[in-house]
């Protein structure tokens, strides 16, 4: 009885410190820079909506600085843009089977799921619409 009580504690004790740790840059991450692997480490601290696991923020772009030694909000990163700020893009619209294509204007800097807004180059209207795998804006998804 002892002996599992103890083998419990001890479990409870290596669990709670693998999962107790908190990503910090090891360096100053400018925005819109790719986060590596070797510009973080971790610390034996759990901070609540911060990152907890190299994964979690290898790979993700900089949404803003991030300062040597400071955690890593969740929220200040994100994946990496497909599109910047005023680049010509592929625009689409689909419904029922229905696709429509043409050419716009990004008015922001955005990654895969992100919704932006775009000037319709032929129309001069500016729509809103989702950032899909290949950089195409889908307006209505």
């Amino acid at each position: 009885m002892i002996r599992s009580a103890l083998i419990s504690c001890i479990f409870a004790l290596i669990v709670t410190d693998a999962a107790a740790d908190t990503v910090v840059a090891s360096r100053t991450i400018r925005a819109q820079e790719i986060i590596l692997p070797s510009d973080v480490k971790l610390i034996d601290e759990r901070i609540a909506g911060m990152a907890a696991s190299k994964e979690d923020v290898a790979g993700f772009e900089a949404r803003r600085i991030i300062y040597a030694g400071r955690p890593i909000p969740l929220s200040d990163i994100g994946p990496a843009a497909l599109i910047d700020r005023n680049q010509i893009i592929s625009l689409g619209f689909n419904v029922n089977g229905l696709t429509i294509m043409t050419e716009g204007r990004a008015l922001a800097r955005g990654g895969y799921g992100d919704r932006i807004r775009v000037i319709n180059l032929q129309s001069r209207t500016t729509v809103s619409g989702r950032i899909d795998q290949n950089g195409t804006v889908w307006v209505g998804k």
